[in-house]
């Protein structure tokens, strides 16, 4: 599975968008400000990249555990890491454009998917 390597990665990425915008956290005018609607949306994607990559690191951890069949099983594993791209391209998107909010369907859909058949599949097992 591609889960574990997929979530170090992930977060990885997350420390380093949080770098990038930790370098500018002293100006008060950076992308509109502190509460400006772009700054939140980043600072949301900086932080799902290392919530949803752990979160990958603990889906491999448990997915022995998981009595799922191998087909679903499989498309759980795929389910959290399109979950974990789309939910900050989202953040960045919106951040650049409020009318791409919508989009945000995809990740969380993905993402309720692999939870809930994780955890249908601790139940079954």
């Amino acid at each position: 599975m591609i889960n574990e390597a997929f979530g170090w990665a992930w977060i990885t990425l997350g420390f380093l968008t949080g770098f990038l915008l930790g370098t500018r956290f002293h100006d008060e005018k950076f992308l509109g400000g502190y509460g400006s609607w772009a700054r939140r949306l980043l600072r949301l994607g900086h932080v799902a990249c290392i919530a949803l990559g752990a979160l990958n690191i603990l889906f491999a951890l448990s997915a022995a555990r998981v009595g799922l069949s191998p087909g679903w099983l499989r498309g759980v594993s795929w389910a959290f890491v399109v979950g974990g791209i789309t939910m900050p391209v989202c953040c960045v998107l919106a951040a650049w454009r409020r009318e791409l909010c919508p989009l945000f369907i995809v990740p969380v859909a993905a993402l309720v998917f692999a939870a809930g058949g994780t955890a249908l599949g601790m139940v079954l097992r």
